[in-house]
């Protein structure tokens, strides 16, 4: 079973995708793609291992800035992941895409970020077990007045689009609230 899960700045997201795992498995591994760069940012991932270490639901943390297709792949080939013991959930997509387009030092080629996204897909389709991804809803804002920001916003887009094409369930949350979208999305 795969799952995406998205939504605005702190809609409850990480929280729903962490119950929604719970639900799932027996246990969880937890990739984390964001590396800790600031103070504010080392306190947001403290909540958020203080939210897991206090769950009765057993979970093992990875972390994975950029190679996550393959961490995913390695992971995919355990039994436990595999008979759906295990859930994998990442937690997020936008930070990971975030990492490639810092990594470009500002100049980033958009079709190098297409590729990582094509590859990700890929492992995604195929992937053997259960898998929740977390990403933000980056469109809903202005848009960007400096380049680098507009193809974030483009890119995460189009990630977003690609990535729901291989779930079996899409997650919106808003306000906590999460709605499946997949089940009431119009068909042509």
């Amino acid at each position: 079973m795969i799952a995406l899960v998205t939504g605005g700045a702190r809609s409850g997201k990480s929280t729903f995708a962490e119950r929604y795992a719970a639900h799932l498995g027996e246990r969880g591994i937890y990739i984390a793609t964001s590396p800790v760069f600031d103070e504010e940012l080392e306190q947001r991932v403290k909540q958020h291992q203080a939210r897991r270490e206090s769950s009765p639901f057993h979970w093992e943390t990875v972390e994975e800035p950029f190679q996550l297709a393959e961490k995913l792949t390695e992971l995919g080939g355990r039994p436990d992941v595999q008979d759906g013991r295990t859930v994998l959930l990442v937690d997020c997509l936008i930070l990971w895409l975030s990492n490639w387009l810092v990594r470009g030092e500002g100049h980033p080629s958009v079709e190098h970020l297409l590729e990582q996204i094509t590859t990700l897909q890929e492992v995604i389709r195929t992937f053997p077990g259960s898998l929740l991804l977390v990403t933000n809803e980056v469109g809903y804002g202005i848009v960007p007045d400096y380049p680098l920001g507009r193809v974030f916003r483009d890119v995460a887009g189009i990630m977003n689009q690609r990535i729901a094409q291989e779930c079996e369930q899409v997650f919106l949350v808003t306000a906590g609230i999460p709605v499946e979208m997949k089940k009431q999305a119009f068909q042509f």
